[in-house]
């Protein structure tokens, strides 16, 4: 089975500008579907997939499935036709296929079927091969493409983008839920969230941004959580308030779901996903306000607890659609006892903080707010909280030599793809996600 020696490849979403002519393609074999007296290859490569037209008692026909399976690596070669009925309204006719890679064994799970019918735990298990499948791919494209936007808004409002370490001599939220190593004999810790250095680098940049993975110990087990996630981090100075924040925050999600809109169109639709609406005025509330709700609408009554349950986030979620249309919620004003120490009080109401949360479909997504820009009110926070000032001492470094008011958010990833596409679970969003039974693959 020959193919053209030297032919340029052409890629599954380009054969469209081939139509008549001879082309070669590389990928993976698919699928093999027999149709009464019509076989069809499927081939997929990175981008897409596309059909080639066979007879059923050709050579071709018949090692194809047997000794040449599916995902076997191909280089095929075929005349273009526009055919409306195949899928992408193209497919190749007089095909030739040379087996680069021959798999002679079928994949641990089927993935050239529309949807993957295999358990989570399945599908998990065997990432390295289900991540083929080209709903789970187009899925991490949009990953990409929402890193890709997040970019792109940013620098096109002059911030600069840095990488700050993952390894620290203390935990960012000063709590118990850190990932504790040995360097070198040292204790360290994987870090939470680079807070402090973006913090720290407002005073060099004033607007900073970082795509990287955080680490959080939490013993959660359910369907919104995972132990390594990859954190889009913003932090920016000369602001006015958490309000200045908020409104960076709506601009920064209106790039990227423009994005995703226009560039990746065809991977929204594979994964069904809805892009939500975004009015220029996002509805938000006061926590205070959001617990007198949740006690009028469903006679739950927890003034008292400093924090929102997922499902008072889901009962708030369903008010923001009802009263506003909106798939989206600020919550403001969180309680200062349940905000890290460098959070900015509300000067008006200094038991409630200067923060936010930001609620997509009853969801949990950004946490940010302002943040103390003063160094006698870090003295003063850390000794609140009990915390010793040696531990922060480089950190505090910058503050004593001077920090404009500043304030930042940070989105989680892959549970905005996990709102965005409806999936199940935040693991079903994570190239390979960590938790607290799975460290491979």
């Amino acid at each position: 089975m020959s193919t053209m020696p030297g032919a340029a490849r052409v890629r599954t979403t380009e054969i469209g500008q081939h139509v008549g002519e001879r082309v070669r393609l590389l990928g993976w074999l698919h699928n093999v579907r027999r149709l009464g007296g019509v076989n069809f290859v499927i081939l997929r490569d990175g981008w897409g997939t596309v059909q080639a037209v066979t007879e059923p008692e050709s050579e071709l026909a018949a090692r194809l499935g047997a000794e040449v399976g599916v995902e076997s690596v191909i280089a095929l070669d075929g005349v273009v036709v526009q055919e409306p009925q195949a899928p992408g309204g193209y497919e190749l006719h007089q095909p030739r296929v040379e087996a680069l890679t021959p798999v002679d064994e079928p994949p641990p799970v089927t993935i050239s079927k529309r949807a993957v019918n295999a358990s989570l735990p399945s599908q998990l298990d065997h990432a390295v091969v289900v991540n083929r499948h080209p709903a789970r791919r187009a899925l991490f494209r949009l990953a990409a493409g929402v890193m890709h936007a997040f970019r792109a808004t940013l620098d096109a409002q002059g911030f600069t983008e840095v990488q700050t370490p993952k390894i620290v001599a203390s935990a960012t939220e000063s709590g118990a839920n850190v990932f504790a190593i040995d360097y070198f004999g040292r204790p360290a810790y994987l870090a939470q969230s680079p807070q402090f250095y973006k913090q720290i680098m407002v005073g060099v940049f004033e607007r900073v941004y970082e795509v990287g993975p955080v680490f959080r110990a939490e013993p959660h087990d359910t369907t919104r959580h995972i132990n390594e996630y990859v954190s889009l981090d913003v932090e920016f100075g000369f602001i006015e308030d958490h309000g200045t924040v908020m409104r960076l925050l709506r601009e920064v999600l209106a790039g990227i779901f423009t994005h995703l809109q226009t560039a990746l169109a065809a991977e929204l639709a594979l994964v069904n996903a809805t892009l939500p609406g975004l009015p220029v005025e996002l509805p938000h509330i006061h926590f205070a306000d959001a617990k007198e709700l949740i006690l009028r609408l469903h006679g739950v009554d927890e003034r008292s607890e400093p924090d929102l349950s997922p499902q008072d986030e889901r009962w708030l979620g369903e008010w923001a659609q009802r009263e506003h249309g909106s798939d989206f919620l600020f919550v403001t004003g969180y309680p200062m006892s349940k905000r890290p120490f460098y959070t900015h009080p509300d000067p008006a109401r200094p038991t409630y903080s200067n923060s936010f949360d930001l609620l997509f479909r009853g969801t949990e997504l950004v946490t940010g707010g302002q943040r103390l820009h003063r160094y006698g009110d870090y003295l003063a926070a850390l000794a609140r909280a009990g915390l010793p000032t040696a531990s922060f001492e480089r950190y505090l470094e910058a503050f004593r030599y001077g920090m404009p008011p500043h304030g930042g958010f940070a989105i989680g990833s892959e549970r905005l793809l996990m709102q965005l596409t409806g999936a199940p679970n935040v693991r079903l969003t994570t190239l390979f996600p960590r938790d607290l039974n799975r460290l491979t693959p």
